[in-house]
């Protein structure tokens, strides 16, 4: 399998709890000095385990196309795909510069188009199964978060569209709909020390269930939306939010 945004956070995560399934796992990312620290702690913590690193960006259908083939190449054929790769962006849409918006819909959409389109034929030859990445943010507005928004609600109706386009071929494709999950990611808008505890407090008022997610959580759907477990589930977007949009 390949997961793209590999090396932290749900990606990481994900890698983590398919490998302990038994999975042989490929991690895509930019950086190859944390894609290679993540490949090393992996292999620390399930020794044996058939895991590996290759550098790529989404953003270029040239990397998608490589990183792909090169997977293929290794593991003999291709079952799963998760798009994880993603960023995160806020602000007024008048304060929003262009290059901004480029970044955020080259990563967040076009990296999940070129990979998906990239994968597509080892997929159908294994009628694999495909799980983006979404966000609860694609599934309702937020304040000052138009863009985001906007990339990742693209992600939702990709999800639907595909699996529509794909059932034919046995290829699943579904999506999972995080809110707030304590990522690296998270922890950069939190700060450090009270300031921290503060923040985080504050984050988890909005949610029903009165905390924020973990990685392990969002990386235990994932698995399940991958498995025979959920063989006839196809064109879902699952929220993993705590309640916050019931």
């Amino acid at each position: 399998m390949l997961i793209s945004g590999g090396t932290s956070g749900i990606g990481l995560e994900a890698a983590r709890e398919f490998l302990q399934e038994g999975a042989r796992v490929c991690l895509m990312g930019r950086s190859a000095e944390r894609g290679q620290a993540a490949v090393r702690l992996l292999q620390h913590e399930a020794h044996g385990a058939d895991v590996c690193f290759m550098a790529g960006d989404v953003r270029s259908k040239a990397d998608c196309s490589r990183v792909v083939r090169e997977t293929v190449g290794r593991f003999g054929g291709l079952d799963v795909l998760v798009n994880s790769a993603g960023i995160y962006r806020e602000g007024a849409l008048e304060d929003l510069r262009e290059e901004e918006l480029d970044d955020l819909l080259d990563c967040n959409v076009k990296g999940v188009f070129h990979l998906t389109q990239a994968a597509l034929p080892a997929l159908k030859a294994s009628r694999g199964s495909v799980v983006n990445v979404a966000s609860d943010a694609g599934v309702h507005g937020n304040y000052f978060c138009a863009a985001y928004c906007a990339s990742k609600g693209a992600v939702v109706l990709f999800t639907r569209a595909l699996a529509l386009e794909t059932a034919a071929f046995g290829v699943r494709v579904n999506a999972i709909a995080p809110g707030d999950i304590l990522t690296p990611l998270t922890e950069a808008q939190l700060g450090t020390g009270e300031k921290r505890e503060q923040s985080l407090q504050e984050m988890a008022s909005v949610y029903p269930l009165r905390r924020i997610g973990t990685a392990e959580e969002a990386a235990a759907l994932i698995v399940f939306l991958a498995s025979a477990r959920a063989s006839f589930v196809t064109g879902a977007v699952y929220g993993i939010d705590g309640g916050l949009t019931a």
